[in-house]
């Protein structure tokens, strides 16, 4: 064990010595002061002293109180890019939200990707969380407890989709407008509201969904990594014996595209 662990240690000395350094200065000073600087920049009687890589963090100092400058290595900071949420268990994920509340699944991949673009850490400026990007007050209302666990948030978001469809009668249209802007919104103007980024965000959505359809019936289907074009007036929903189907439509094994969101809302 304790083998393990100093090997453990061992490498990751080993990683932070590996990784490149970015050159910064110690600015000197005639008082016997020094100063970190990411670089100088000399201006008549003054020197320009850059303390980060902001060009607006600086300060002058006149260049007579400046005795040297001497160059340090500093090891970068590595950048850690979010993780998506893992293929293989967002699958099991989706199919298992999908079957308890009989959505196509397609359809949940398509929301996820507009709403997070996969990232199961997402946090949207006013507070939407995860996957799906649940509000804090939608996330309780559904009993999710955290909205960053994905199988929490999958199943949550998947739920309001389908509290969604069964309010508003398997209409797609009004259901991700609703999901987007608030049921109030969609209650209001009678329809999709009149909002860019709900419409932007509505036609994206089916437009993913469209893509992957079409795809499926060339033999080329992808999941989760594809998208869709236009809006249905109603939604993708999966009947247990008959497959995935538009509500109203016959049934068929995955729901067909759908047609295209009007220019303006009734």
């Amino acid at each position: 064990m304790m083998a393990n662990r100093k090997f453990g240690i061992a490498a990751a000395v080993l990683l932070l010595a590996a990784l490149p350094a970015s050159a910064a200065e110690m600015a000197v000073l005639n008082n016997g002061r020094s100063l970190r600087v990411e670089r100088h920049e000399p201006r008549e009687a003054n020197t320009r002293l850059y303390l980060s890589g902001d060009p607006g963090n600086y300060v002058d100092v006149p260049t007579a109180d400046i005795l040297k400058f001497e160059e340090i290595d500093v090891p970068a900071v590595p950048v850690i890019a979010p993780e998506p949420a893992p293929a293989d268990t967002l699958d099991a994920l989706v199919s298992a939200a999908s079957s308890r509340n009989r959505i196509d699944p397609d359809l949940i991949y398509s929301v996820i990707r507009a709403e997070s673009g996969f990232n199961a850490n997402a946090v949207s400026p006013k507070g939407a969380q995860g996957l799906m990007q649940l509000m804090p007050e939608t996330a309780a209302s559904l009993g999710v407890q955290d909205a960053l666990n994905p199988a929490d948030n999958v199943e949550g978001g998947t739920r309001y989709l389908r509290d969604l469809l069964d309010f508003y009668h398997d209409d797609l249209l009004k259901t991700l407008a609703a999901y987007n802007a608030g049921p109030e919104r969609v209650e209001q103007y009678k329809g999709v509201p009149p909002y860019r980024e709900t419409r932007a965000y509505v036609t994206r959505i089916v437009t993913d969904f469209n893509r992957k359809k079409i795809a499926q019936r060339g033999g080329q289907a992808d999941r989760p990594a594809s998208h869709p074009s236009n809006v249905p007036s109603k939604a993708a929903t999966t009947d247990k014996t008959n497959g995935s189907r538009p509500a109203g439509d016959a049934p068929s094994a995955r729901t067909k595209p759908l047609g295209s969101m009007p220019d303006y809302v009734d």
